[in-house]
């Protein structure tokens, strides 16, 4: 491996800013991601020694790390400087698949049927040693890239391992963990292993600092480590502190917030304009729209949300030809099973809602499976209605970006379980996730808002979401390791 300066902020994160893909020459082409953590780590510049530390999520992505060592090409990655980790297939499989997505995800987001699962069996041990393994292997290579005294910032579910193992290897670091998923209450977290619980929040304890999205979820992460690890939580004018093992791990919340500008721009470019225009013209005339925008995943509860659409077309007829659903419900995780029989249950569903109520010039739901960023802020621009009905989630960007993008306004039908419920929740049209009826009731009441109580709601739910764009809410974080 080629050797280069140590770096003095370092981010750490299972996916990275750069994917691979062959062409049919056999060479491999490099796709730039976005995100808020993109957009965090270009505002502290090019000249602030940074490095991003993440794993090859493919086989393409496998064989371009293994020809540079793992050092990127900086013209594949914008300038980045980016260290991506080869770890062995299997590894990665049981530490992103059978570990982080299937136990960590579904624990924190409340997920498990809980007469059935989960089963911590020999299968799930082999799994948790992989996951030990890919954390171990994120802590030794933040421990070669950063300088003394750097700033480490260590990123989701995926690594809560990680701060505890790289204090060991450099205690002079400064380490914070943050953490984009809910965080699951005591009685919940209990669901795991005795010595898996303990591990994982030993492991963020590692931090000097770990941060939420929200006080809700900060506060379930401090009541866990007092119940499970007898730790002292205390609070001062800073927020929660929690002391375990003779060290002190600060808490703090960072609401990320949308990025106003870039969706702004980004929403009026041509090819968003030519989706609008088709989505228009399947919509029809001087219809209402509402507009949900998802990933397949399980917490997003989209299948509950078709069935209070459903409930609304049956309760109030005179929405008849006067309102469609543009529902857009892109693929996630499809290499799980479950995932997959999830999507298939919202096409079903989908399917039933327009056989039943669908008429030769009106289709009641437009469904979309088929990932389309422009055509998602196409939906934003003419959404009257945003349902966002999430079983738990730790934010939800979504709920944030549609006020914010909308032409007219809209109002926002919004679970009391999404983290964006915090800032939200006072201008939103609010839900119970698990409600059908009142979700119906909801959907009513936004398509029946006046447009100027509707304007004025909206006006306010842009302004409280766009309170902490990606690049503060990233320097903030940066700047409270310091202190």
């Amino acid at each position: 491996m080629v050797a280069t300066r140590a770096a003095q902020v370092l981010v750490a994160s299972n996916r990275g800013p750069v994917s691979y893909s062959r062409a049919e020459d056999g060479s491999l082409t490099a796709r730039r991601g976005g995100g808020g953590l993109v957009s965090g780590l270009s505002a502290i510049g090019a000249d602030a020694d940074s490095v991003w530390v993440c794993a090859a999520l493919s086989d393409d992505d496998r064989a371009a790390a293994a020809a540079v060592g793992g050092r990127l090409d900086p013209a594949d990655t914008g300038g980045q400087r980016v260290r991506m980790l080869d770890i062995d297939p299997a590894v990665f499989a049981g530490a992103y698949n059978g570990i982080a997505n299937s136990v960590l995800w579904f624990v924190h987001h409340l997920l498990y049927q809980t007469p059935l699962e989960p089963v911590f069996n020999q299968d799930f041990r082999a799994e948790w040693a992989q996951y030990e393994s890919y954390n171990a292997a994120f802590a030794d290579a933040l421990a070669e890239e950063a300088a003394e005294g750097s700033a480490v910032l260590v990123q989701d579910y995926h690594l809560t391992l990680t701060p505890r193992l790289l204090r060991e290897r450099r205690p002079d670091l400064r380490i914070g963990h943050f953490s984009h998923t809910p965080w699951a209450p005591p009685d919940y977290f209990r669901l795991l292993p005795d010595d898996i619980a303990t591990s994982v929040l030993r492991g963020v304890l590692g931090a000097d600092r770990a941060a939420f999205l929200t006080r809700r979820w900060a506060d379930a992460f401090a009541a866990c480590c007092a119940d499970l690890l007898g730790a002292e939580v205390t609070a001062d004018g800073h927020g929660l502190a929690v002391r375990h093992e003779g060290r002190t791990t600060r808490l703090g919340v960072h609401g990320l917030g949308a990025d106003a500008e870039f969706l702004r721009e980004r929403a009026h470019r041509p090819d968003v304009d030519e989706r609008m225009a088709a989505l228009r013209e399947q919509i029809g005339p001087d219809r209402k729209v509402i507009v949900r925008v998802d990933r397949t995943e399980l917490s997003k509860n989209i299948v509950r949300g078709l069935l209070a659409y459903e409930r609304l077309l049956a309760t109030h007829p005179e929405w008849h030809g006067r309102v469609v659903h543009v529902a857009f419900a892109y693929p996630s995780r499809h290499d799980l099973a479950v995932y997959r029989d999830y999507t298939a249950t919202v096409q079903r569903v989908a399917e039933e809602v327009n056989s039943r109520y669908g008429t030769a010039d009106w289709q009641p739901l437009i469904l979309h499976v088929k990932d389309d960023f422009a055509r998602s802020l196409a939906a934003y621009r003419l959404a009257d209605v945003a349902l966002v009905n999430p079983i738990r989630d730790g934010m939800n960007l979504v709920a944030k970006e549609v006020p914010v993008v909308s032409e007219g306004g809209c109002a926002l039908v919004l679970s009391r379980e999404a983290g964006a419920f915090a800032e939200l929740g006072e201008d939103a049209i609010v839900v119970n996730p698990y409600d059908v009826e009142a979700t119906a009731r909801a959907l009513h009441e936004g398509l029946a808002m006046p447009d100027g109580e509707r304007a004025v709601r909206a006006k306010r739910l842009a302004a409280a979401a766009t309170a902490l764009p990606p690049q503060r809410w990233f320097l903030d974080q940066l700047a409270a390791l310091s202190d």
